[in-house]
């Protein structure tokens, strides 16, 4: 136990000078289980659950068990990890720019091991579960309905947020799409994953729309805006195809000037309007 502790206690240590910001544990005899095990590491040093609109980090005052034999560890600046220490699973971590992203549902660290989940449930209890079937379950609580997942999708004139919504609750999309085929939209991985609806690659949906001919009432540049960003699309899975951010990079770039490809929509707007349109063709329903 004692050396299994000094090599997560190394392991946990922050090495600014070459970039050292995490580590990986090879688990081939279940050694991190123990971590779910109170006579591991003892009494927690501090025990903070939050109600629904408290916040995930307990509050400055917050004040630990009078017999606590260890300091609450101090809250970090803005660009320090925050270490999870034992029985403290309800502190979130802040990744600096470039680190791998740590990951958490409702106040509980979840961490990927090849291809599943384990964390602590509300007792303390270490749950192990497949990647497919953990994010089938989380897609589940967040839209109890396949009409309602694409109530809220269509709804959203900015494809990014729903995305973003789902990863503030837990949804590693990246990983899935991993397991499940990456060329999937995560539209199609959401649809297929939680609703088993069978799905359209992106490449698919790209010639749906390119069948459709929607861009014929854009002039020559502005068409050629749309079927570079549909490209992307297939290419790369963009969602965020409305931001005018995209245009200062490639193959935008080399088509003239943020300023100028706007102005051939008639302006920011034009092109956030042009963009949905061809949105609501990748998503329309197949004839």
């Amino acid at each position: 136990m004692t050396e299994f502790k000094q090599i997560i206690g190394r392991g946990t240590r922050v090495h600014e000078d070459t970039q050292k910001y995490y580590f990986t544990v090879l688990d081939f005899r279940k050694a991190t289980s123990h971590f779910a095990d109170p006579d591991f590491d003892g009494a927690p040093v501090q025990i903070y659950e939050p109600g629904e609109h408290d916040p995930v980090a307990p509050p400055d005052d917050f004040a630990p068990p009078e017999d606590a034999e260890d300091p609450i560890p101090p809250e970090p600046a803005d660009d320090e990890d925050v270490l999870i220490y034992p029985e403290q699973s309800d502190i979130s971590i802040r990744p600096a720019e470039g680190r791998p992203a740590k990951y958490y549902v409702q106040g509980k660290e979840v961490a990927i091991l090849a291809e599943r989940i384990e964390y602590l449930d509300e007792h303390g209890k270490l749950i192990t579960e497949s990647l497919r079937d953990y994010s089938k379950k989380t897609l589940k609580k967040q839209f109890s309905s396949l009409d309602a997942f694409l109530k809220r999708w269509k709804s959203a004139e900015r494809k990014q947020a729903v995305i973003d919504e789902l990863a503030a609750e837990g949804l590693l999309l990246a990983p899935l799409a991993d397991e499940v085929g990456k060329d999937l939209d995560p539209f199609d991985l959401i649809c297929h994953v939680a609703f088993d609806q069978p799905p359209l690659t992106r490449r698919e949906r790209a010639d749906n729309v390119r069948k459709r001919d929607i861009f014929t009432k854009y002039g020559s540049q502005a068409r050629a805006v749309l079927e570079a960003l549909l490209q992307k699309y297939q290419d790369e899975g963009v969602t965020g195809l409305d931001d005018p951010r995209i245009l200062k990079i490639a193959p935008f770039d080399a088509m003239g000037t943020p300023f100028e490809l706007l102005k051939t929509f008639g302006g920011r707007d034009g092109f956030e309007k042009a963009v949905h349109e061809l949105q609501a063709a990748l998503y329309r329903p197949a004839a």
